[in-house]
């Protein structure tokens, strides 16, 4: 019986394996990368033009091809960039606030499936033709599309000329630096867009949001639907690597599945339930285990694991439940021997954690909710940051020497705390007050530690919807719309 062979690897080739090619041996003597030139068809006049394909490598993101075609018949130019590897497991959002220069000179790698959004100006930019480009050059390129049909709208509909001129304006003094902060946003499901992040970024400066894409985005994208579902509509298979299937986890997955009782019996603590679920990778079926721990002096929280065997999607994720405290929690923690690094640390979603000695803040959300140790913690966010900056060939070609060596200072630093070898502080900011940090000395209060209490800000409250939230009272406006209608009856 023949092999069986992916339909996706009989129509394209590993585009990683050719970026490495083309990053390691099409250079030429003076060490440029060589560029292929096709000739293609000119969709405006008909006429043979030339298009240019360069696969290359750039810092902060991945492999990418970036295409330009140019007509010497009737001068029609266009360029383009794409994502030179497969679509990404989950989505990613990204936020960068804009508040000096510098910023302006910020890398985007905007793919063809994101959406751009200017928060101050309520602006956003739809999913189309990808882009590599700075802060500045995108305003710029927004502006003149734009600025298009201006001329016939101010002849025709001059009302909708002026707010459309307004949001011009906005956008070239955005460009321009002379207004100042603003906040960009890049929204891309397929997860291939990219923000330049910096070391220097405190505060909430620069955010990022993975989170599973819906059934309408995996649609858009063209991935199928699960298992069941008619013909023509799922994609085609796909034959992953033996490493990252199901079966060659440590310790091994169990073989037969697990009895889905969660629906017919009370959870118990320390037992493994299972329950089907989608794949956000892939949208086919697939099974979710979940264990429920007790936290001495905490409470109690949800371990959650789910692995795709179709796709080898894997994600682990902690949830706790209980009513929503009044406060929010500040938990401070000084860490000054090793074992404080051994300490277990509950990291939930909703909570920011930041390290003021290592320049470290990790925003809400960014994780997921995690539950580990302290060396833990700092181990997965240096590895992951530490990957998508450098592992793309000492950090790609166009890092300059100073922001690369900015980053090893950082990542040093990192290490040395990792490592036991600096003092530093870690704060958990949980306005949910699901976070926790082993104390040494519970129930007694430890000397190392600190747990204060605070009032939520209206964001926060915002943010969690808490804001909207009704729950006394919120049948009154039923009774009420019907007694208006009764009335005018």
């Amino acid at each position: 019986m023949a092999e069986h062979k992916s339909l996706a690897q009989d129509l394209f080739a590993d585009m990683g394996r050719k970026v490495a090619e083309a990053s390691e041996q099409d250079a030429d003597i003076n060490g440029n990368k060589v560029v292929d030139e096709i000739e293609s068809l000119c969709m405006n006049c008909h006429e043979n033009g030339t298009t240019r394909l360069l696969l290359t490598r750039i810092p902060f993101f991945r492999e990418i091809v970036i295409m330009s075609f140019d007509c010497p018949h009737c001068g029609l130019k266009n360029s383009e960039v794409q994502p030179a590897g497969e679509i990404q497991q989950q989505g990613v959002k990204i936020s960068l606030k804009v508040d000096q220069d510098e910023d302006r000179n910020r890398q985007i790698v905007k793919s063809d499936t994101a959406i751009l959004r200017v928060e101050e100006l309520d602006l956003e930019m739809p999913a189309g033709r990808g882009q590599l480009t700075n802060v500045e050059g995108i305003l710029t390129m927004t502006a003149q599309d734009l600025e298009l049909k201006q001329e016939e709208r101010k002849q025709v509909i001059p009302e909708v000329y002026e707010k459309i001129q307004s949001v011009i304006d906005a956008l070239r003094e955005m460009a321009s630096g002379a207004r100042i902060p603003f906040t960009i946003t890049v929204d891309d499901p397929a997860g291939n867009s990219s923000i330049e992040p910096s070391p220097e970024d405190k505060g909430g400066k620069y955010q990022k949001h993975q989170y599973a894409r819906t059934d309408a985005q995996n649609a858009a994208l063209g991935l199928g639907g699960g298992e069941g579902e008619g013909e023509g509509e799922s994609a085609p298979p796909t034959e992953i690597r033996p490493e990252y299937h199901s079966t060659q986890l440590y310790p091994e997955r169990p073989e037969q599945p697990m009895v889905n009782n969660v629906d017919d019996d009370d959870i118990i603590e320390n037992q493994v339930y299972s329950f089907p679920a989608s794949c956000p990778g892939c949208t086919k079926h697939c099974t979710t285990n979940m264990k429920m721990v007790n936290i001495p002096f905490f409470k109690q929280v949800v371990l959650m694991s789910t692995v795709c065997d179709h796709c080898g999607y894997r994600s682990n994720e902690v949830k706790t439940g209980g009513e929503v405290p009044e406060k929010g929690r500040r938990i401070t923690l000084t860490v000054d021997t090793k074992e404080d690094l051994s300490r277990d640390i509950l990291k939930s979603e909703s909570c920011a954690m930041a390290c003021p000695e290592l320049s470290l803040s990790v925003e809400p959300g960014t994780m997921g909710g995690r539950f580990t140790t302290v060396e833990g913690i700092l181990t997965q966010v240096r590895d992951d940051l530490r990957s998508s900056i450098f592992d793309i060939g000492e950090g790609g070609d166009s890092m300059d020497s100073a922001t690369k060596d900015k980053w090893e200072d950082f990542f040093g630093q990192m290490t040395a705390a990792i490592e036991g070898q600096k003092k530093f502080t870690i704060v958990l900011e949980d306005p949910l007050a699901s976070s926790y940090v082993q104390s040494f000395t519970a129930p007694e209060p430890d000397s190392k530690m600190k747990v204060e209490d605070y009032d939520r800000t209206a964001e926060e409250e915002a943010d969690l919807g808490l804001a909207d939230m009704k729950t006394e009272g919120y049948e009154e406006p039923e009774k009420e719309e019907k007694t208006a209608s009764a009335d005018s009856a």
